[in-house]
C-alpha cells in the first residue's frame, strides 16, 4: 500500500483501498466526455426521451445527417446510445446502462425537468 508523507487524514487509507484502478478512472471520462460537446448533449437529450432515426435528430437539432451520424457513432461507441434497425432504418435509443441511466437523470436535473416519456420502449 502507498504511504503518504502527511497521512492527516487516517480515512485516507481506506479510500485508498477502495479507490478503482486507473482504467476505470479512463472509462468514466470517456463517458462524461460525452457531455462536453452541445450538439452531442442535444442528441442525448433526444435520444433519452425517444427512439429516433439520424434524419429525424438531424432535423429537430438543425444539423446535417453526417454531423448527426458522427455523433451517433461516438455515443454508440461509449456504450450510452443503442441502435435497432426497422425496415430500411436505423433508430437510436438511449442504452439500457447503468451509465446511460445515470446520465439520464443528471441532464434531467441539470435542465430541472422530469422525462416526458415514462418508457421510450412500449
Amino acid at each position: 500500500m502507498m504511504r503518504l508523507p502527511h497521512n492527516h487524514d487516517k480515512n485516507i487509507n481506506t479510500v485508498l483501498e477502495r479507490m478503482p484502478e486507473g482504467e476505470k478512472f479512463s472509462e468514466a471520462a470517456d463517458v462524461f466526455s460525452q457531455l462536453g460537446d452541445g450538439t452531442r448533449l442535444k442528441i442525448l437529450w433526444i435520444l433519452c426521451h425517444s427512439r429516433e432515426c439520424v434524419s429525424d435528430i438531424a432535423a429537430a437539432i438543425g444539423a446535417s445527417n453526417a454531423v448527426v451520424s458522427h455523433h451517433l457513432q461516438l455515443l454508440r461507441r461509449s456504450g450510452l446510445v443503442k441502435a435497432q434497425r426497422q425496415g430500411q432504418e436505423i433508430h437510436y435509443s438511449l442504452n439500457d446502462t447503468q451509465e446511460a441511466k445515470l446520465l439520464h437523470s443528471t441532464i434531467e436535473a441539470m435542465f430541472k425537468i422530469t422525462c416526458p416519456v415514462e418508457n421510450i420502449d412500449s
